[in-house]
């Protein structure tokens, strides 16, 4: 689950039971993100921290060793069919760099003509809405994971 809620301490043990299995939410949203983090592995969740595109990454990295997933937007929150923000390219190399083993996740504006740049700067989880559902979805899922696929071959090589 991706949480865009204030407050995503009081959502934890609803999504737990509601058979969530990872919960991710905005550092931001929290004003205590290691008791959260603590919160959301004692119930047995995976756990997955979010940026805006305005956020620095830096920002997330004293928990980076604490997570199973770090997701960067490349949109801003709550609205569809945005322009993709290819500022956060540099932020999913370097979380990349220094959390190799780190699933990074991206979510906004991804589509057959953003993904491989993604995937190139170190994401290896991507969310797409707008574009599966406005072309053929086989297509464009298969052509996703398959970029995806072929930029962790790569990095394993380099």
């Amino acid at each position: 689950m991706h949480m865009t809620v204030f407050r995503p301490e009081q959502w934890v043990k609803p999504m737990a039971i509601a058979g969530a299995n990872q919960y991710t939410f905005h550092l931001k949203a929290t004003e205590n993100p290691e008791a959260l983090i603590k919160d959301i592995w004692e119930n047995g969740m995976k756990v997955g921290l979010a940026i805006k595109p305005g956020t620095t990454v830096e920002y997330l990295a004293p928990w980076a060793n604490q997570i199973d997933m770090a997701l960067g937007m490349t949109v801003e929150l709550g609205f569809g069919r945005q322009k993709f923000v290819k500022d956060m390219m540099p932020k999913f190399h370097w979380l990349r760099t220094q959390f190799p083993s780190l699933d990074i996740e991206v979510n906004g504006g991804i589509g057959s003509d953003t993904v491989h740049k993604c995937a190139e700067a170190g994401t290896n989880v991507i969310v797409s809405g707008s574009v599966i559902m406005s072309e053929d979805p086989r297509s464009v899922i298969n052509l996703l994971r398959n970029v995806c696929s072929e930029a962790a071959q790569k990095r394993s090589l380099d």
